[in-house]
């Protein structure tokens, strides 16, 4: 079937499985910068922090050493951490950038970018290139994926089956109409809340839209007050037990995952781009963003998607 790609970010969405397929191949030819015992800190911004947080959570979850994530703007990296990787679209993030420089001398750094020739790269001793990844859009969406697809299949799981999986949710209708919602909650548990994170962050700057995240645990805990008519909550993972009950008997709609994490974020992604499209935005730039924050010294500088 043809598809039809109205914006930058329409085509990147698409490109998705292809980018997974080389991401699980470079994982398996390129020096594990996650190796087991390791005491590794995660950076990054926006997007990226968020990606960095799932793969923090992930790597303790699997027991392969002690993993900290932060926001590259408050990275607490004069602790003694064996290695950091630093993740950044452009490359050329001031936070990030600034965040290294506490770093003690020796620490290997390790930079997964879509830029091969920027700063960031230049600065690391290990640049594991994504630039088949670059998201030309403000908005990330394949760049996202493709590290934690990456990140995933260097900690040992098995993602072959993804992209296969990822061309057939590009073909599904959405699972409900845009138009039909006013705000959005993303809810899940263990290294799928960094994914969560990611997912209100991509309806918020793509489709200018209410969204939040949370662990799906501590939705009870004060957020369902905002639940009811014209709310959806979707779930990137199994719902905890009478939680997504709760939440229909609100009037709220439920979304329940219908597979991997990562292929949620597909659906997302397409949900958020019809719903800019049908308000006349322009997905491919959000007011108030740039695709990278770069700082003046002792001066303003506008938003971007890292």
């Amino acid at each position: 079937m043809q598809r039809r790609t109205v914006s930058l970010i329409a085509g990147e969405i698409l490109d998705q499985p292809r980018a997974w397929a080389r991401a699980i191949a470079l994982a398996e030819a390129t020096e594990n910068p996650f190796a087991a015992g390791d005491r590794v800190a995660v950076i990054g911004c926006g997007s990226s922090w968020h990606t960095a947080k799932a793969i923090a959570v992930l790597r303790e979850t699997l027991g392969r050493g002690e993993t900290d994530a932060f926001a590259a703007s408050e990275a607490l990296l004069e602790r003694d951490f064996d290695r950091v990787v630093a993740i950044s679209r452009s490359g050329t993030t001031t936070e990030v950038l600034s965040a290294l420089e506490a770093l003690a001398p020796g620490v290997p750094v390790t930079a997964l970018v879509g830029d091969p020739a920027s700063p960031l790269a230049a600065a690391a001793g290990q640049v594991i290139d994504l630039s088949f990844a670059d998201d030309r859009s403000v908005v990330q969406s394949r760049f996202v994926t493709t590290v934690l697809c990456l990140a995933r299949t260097f900690l040992g799981q098995d993602l072959a089956p993804l992209p296969a999986r990822a061309e057939t949710v590009l073909e599904e209708p959405h699972p409900l109409d845009p138009e039909l919602i006013d705000r959005a909650v993303f809810l899940a548990r263990d290294w799928r809340v960094g994914a969560a994170d990611a997912a209100a962050l991509a309806l918020r700057e793509t489709a200018q839209m209410w969204a939040e995240s949370y662990p799906a645990m501590e939705y009870r805990h004060g957020p369902i007050a905002t639940a009811g008519e014209g709310a959806v909550a979707w779930f990137l993972d199994e719902p905890p037990a009478g939680l997504a009950d709760e939440i229909r008997a609100t009037g709220a709609t439920v979304i329940e995952a219908a597979g991997d994490p990562l292929t949620e974020l597909i659906r997302v992604q397409r949900l958020a781009v019809a719903r800019a499209e049908s308000r006349g935005f322009d997905p491919d730039n959000p007011p108030n963003l740039d695709r990278a924050v770069v700082l003046e010294t002792d001066g303003p500088a506008s938003g971007g998607a890292r």
